[in-house]
């Protein structure tokens, strides 16, 4: 991401300071995209989920067909070492990958075991409440078996950086993305909740968007309060309509949005609240 000047990577059995090179010129994934990542987080001294984080790297990557070269214990036993080339209440985003280098017989595919893992570490605050603008993107998600969408593959990501380019180009922040029957899948870089009459509604997994550790997390932690959560088709019309509206994922945990379009949403009880009680969570409290 290399958005902050504090790094440090793992890569071939050290640490370096610094972004520094991973990927050769004929590596298979330098032109043809074989990549997956994961993003955890460290904030306020904790690290919600981790080892979770850890977990799904390695799905990923036998997702899209590579023999990993690490497992899950290692990748977990890597980020939180990492950390403490951080001051123990930094703010940081926590990045391992793993990508393909050697091209199979067929040039498009790729050798599995020819897999290798980076793991890098950036010093990233974590943004509070604040202006969150949303709107919603011309551009719709694949389905299943149009993409690997499964995995958190960097490959997938270049149509999520389009919605995002397109509604920051309109004065917004982020946007909702739909399915191709014209449901709300997610945004562009987070999962999405709703909120009417007190009760909580999110679009329901159907394999054309990510399943967020944080949207799970997020789910268990309202249901555990109280708050009832409905995982189910939405539409664009649900969202206008809402009471409130919060987003949740890697780089901020838990945002409320604060204007929907044109129409301005104040600080609201149910979204205040999933944030306080992911705060209590990460901190045992």
């Amino acid at each position: 991401m290399a958005v902050g000047k504090n790094i440090v990577t793992w890569f071939e059995g050290r640490w370096h300071e610094g972004n520094v090179p991973i990927i050769r010129a004929a590596d298979h994934v330098a032109w043809l995209g074989s990549q997956v990542f994961d993003g955890a987080r460290q904030f306020e001294g904790t690290r919600p989920d981790i080892d979770l984080h850890a977990a799904r790297i390695i799905r990923s990557a036998e997702v899209m067909g590579m023999t990993p070269p690490v497992d899950a214990e290692t990748v977990l036993g890597l980020m939180e070492e990492g950390c403490g080339h951080f001051a123990p209440d930094a703010g940081l985003y926590l990045r391992p990958m793993i990508w393909a280098t050697e091209s199979a017989p067929g040039v498009i595919d790729f050798e599995p075991d020819s897999a290798r893992f980076a793991l890098c570490i950036e010093e990233l605050p974590m943004p509070g409440p604040g202006n969150f603008a949303l709107t919603v993107s011309p551009y719709c998600r694949p389905r299943p078996d149009m993409a690997l969408t499964e995995a958190k593959a960097g490959s997938l990501y270049a149509n999520n950086g389009r919605i995002m380019a397109e509604a920051r180009a309109r004065g917004f922040h982020n946007a909702l993305s739909l399915d191709i029957h014209g449901h709300v899948a997610e945004t562009a870089s987070t999962n999405v909740f709703l909120v009417r009459d007190g009760e909580v509604f999110t679009p329901v997994p159907n394999g054309m968007f990510l399943n967020g550790l944080t949207r799970q997390r997020m789910i268990k932690l309202l249901h555990a309060e109280g708050i009832k959560v409905h995982e189910t088709s939405l539409t664009v019309e649900d969202f206008r309509t809402s009471d409130e509206i919060f987003v949740t994922g890697n780089i901020s945990r838990v945002m409320p949005v604060t204007r929907f379009e044109n129409r301005e949403m104040p600080p609201a009880p149910v979204s205040t609240r999933a944030r306080e009680i992911y705060w209590d969570f990460a901190h045992s409290r």
